[in-house]
């Protein structure tokens, strides 16, 4: 087959998934089988791949899903246990406190608190606990839904305490033909990688001040009762306050103390300086009021299956609000638990990751899958879920039976479209195992774009790991398929080696808010199944923006038109 049929094969799985969820509106579970199809047809016809591979592909992917699954459940169970026990409600009273103001309470919650929990946690974790808090904070579950999305891009490349450095990069060049050069420029390996994200962070850095920005601009734009842009931006002092308190510390750390560290500790560096003066009323003196529609105006979209009672006049409520250390004293323990696990010096994490369910040899294949289920992060959000009743002093049993049992319901109508969108990619990058020598699908589509070109490889850099996001679902796995890929394009070139890989994982973080399963997932945290592509409509502009200035940045620094520690 000619090249450019190949280019057609390879990218008609991707058109698919867009045509079918964000032109034609169709709910992920009518379009995730449908492109899992032409995914199956390309493979097989176009791709040379056997049945036997395309199926082991598939059941990798299902296993991968039922890993999305264990985090999404005991994360809705925990908001869920949260409101049997009452927390929910001195949580939500909490945010009304730092401000009644939604565009204050979108910041710190999806931003900020977002932002944490991607540094503690990665695997899409702030929309499963971000989103839901938002939804009881009184918005609407697409807007939830969105916003939790938006914030998945500068965080995310040090999500999980570092691992799409750490093991996506760490891992995908850890090959001859690049620590053989490493050793030939006296650069240790390790150094190496930290270099990396360090560049990474720069260039997010800098994007990155966009997104409290966005966020006050899908709000404005498609959810105020005004529909205006311009009075959502009316705090823009504020926004740029809240983007400035997370990403100064951000760099730094990554820095000086690594990639373990940028979301993490930069999210409660903010956090620390951002409740403080929200609550005093810092930069936002003036600033005029700004509000949802009423309910009732709701577009019917809006709005998903998860149900939060209605007791926003907490002054009235009959029932005593426990403390709110207490309250949130489950989403404390998620946190330090999912710390302590991923933190190299208490030896925890060995421990944890030694617990493995797998299957080697799927089918007679070459391909294996292995789930960790101590180590997922659903695991210490089930812990805390599950502690939730006791340290809110209330009846184990019921609470946490109701708890369960609404999180199953809540989560069921996404698992089917979940399995089918996992099952999709991993066939899309598994295609390298085929019968006619062909690279991946992804691989193949990347380095016809890098021939096309050339020198300027750096304004489309993220865009690569965007698509490897996209396609796979995950930062680490973009980098993974794509790091040894781009450092062969940037040595070629003779473009700065780190550079280019720190672009590829700005990138693949971006790439996160518009990822199918993510988006899949998040939805279902919400329930707002079968709106699938309205949100990839509602946050695809954002991540073009966040990639577009990424790309250009990289220009200028490749260029030395920015003075820059290259």
């Amino acid at each position: 087959m000619v090249p450019r049929m190949l280019v057609l094969a390879a990218v008609a799985p991707l058109v698919a998934v867009f045509v079918l969820l964000v032109l034609a509106r169709w709910p992920a579970t009518r379009a995730m089988p449908a492109a899992y199809l032409v995914v199956v047809v390309t493979a097989l016809w176009a791709w040379g791949m056997t049945p036997r591979v395309v199926a082991a592909a598939t059941l990798r992917g299902a296993m991968i899903a039922i890993s999305l699954l264990w985090i999404i459940l005991p994360a809705l169970a925990l908001l869920y246990s949260l409101r049997e026990t009452g927390g929910l409600r001195t949580i939500r009273a909490g945010f009304y406190d730092i401000s009644p103001d939604p565009r204050v309470q979108a910041l710190v919650v999806a931003w900020l608190f977002g932002s944490f929990m991607e540094g503690a946690a990665g695997f899409g974790t702030p929309a499963a606990i971000a989103g839901p808090l938002l939804v009881a904070l009184g918005f609407p579950a697409m807007a939830a839904c969105a916003l939790a999305l938006v914030i998945q891009s500068t965080p995310v490349t040090f999500g999980a305490v570092g691992t799409p450095i750490l093991i996506g990069m760490g891992e995908a060049l850890n090959v001859p033909v690049v620590t053989d050069a490493l050793e030939a420029a006296n650069i240790p390996y390790d150094e190496f990688i930290r270099a990396i994200g360090a560049r990474a962070a720069t260039v997010h850095a800098v994007a990155g001040l966009t997104v409290p920005f966005l966020v006050l601009m899908v709000l404005g734009r498609v959810f105020g009762s005004d529909r205006s842009i311009r009075k959502a931006l009316g705090m823009w002092r504020f926004a740029l306050f809240t983007g400035l308190s997370f990403v100064v510390p951000y760099v730094l750390f990554a820095w000086v103390l690594g990639p373990e560290f940028p979301s993490l500790l930069g999210s409660l560096v903010a956090m620390a300086i951002v409740i403080p003066a929200a609550k005093r009323g810092f930069m936002l003196g003036g600033v005029e009021p700004w509000s949802f529609p009423a309910r009732r105006e709701w577009d019917p979209r809006w709005t998903g299956s998860l149900t939060i009672p209605s007791d926003s006049d907490f002054a009235t409520h009959d029932e005593k609000l426990i403390s709110p250390l207490r309250a949130w004293s489950p989403y404390i323990l998620a946190a330090v638990l999912l710390v302590a696990t991923r933190l190299p010096a208490l030896r925890i994490r060995p421990l944890l990751e030694s617990v493995q369910l797998g299957w080697d040899g799927i089918l007679g294949t070459s391909l294996s899958q292995s789930i960790q289920p101590l180590y997922l992060p659903g695991t210490m959000l089930a812990v805390a879920a599950l502690a939730t009743p006791l340290l809110h002093k209330k009846p184990v049993l019921p609470a946490a039976k109701k708890a369960w049992r609404d999180a199953t319901i809540t989560l069921a109508p996404a698992a089917f479209s979940l399995l089918f969108a996992v099952g999709l990619v991993r066939i899309f990058i598994d295609s390298g195992l085929n019968q006619t020598g062909l690279e991946s699908m992804p691989l193949y589509l990347a380095g016809r774009l890098a021939a096309a070109v050339g020198g300027a490889w750096p304004a489309f850099a993220p865009w690569v790991g965007a698509m490897g996001a996209f396609v796979a679902g995950s930062n680490t796995v973009s980098d993974l398929m794509f790091a040894l890929f781009q450092y062969g394009v940037a040595a070629a070139t003779g473009l700065p080696v780190a550079l280019v890989l720190g672009l590829q994982a700005v990138g693949g973080a971006a790439g996160n808010m518009i990822t199918v399963h993510n988006v899949v997932a998040a939805s279902a945290t919400v329930g707002l199944v079968g709106e699938e592509g309205s949100l990839i409509r509602l946050t695809l502009l954002p991540m073009i923006v966040y990639l577009t200035i990424a790309g250009l940045l990289g220009v200028l620094l490749a260029g030395g038109l920015i003075p820059a520690l290259l």
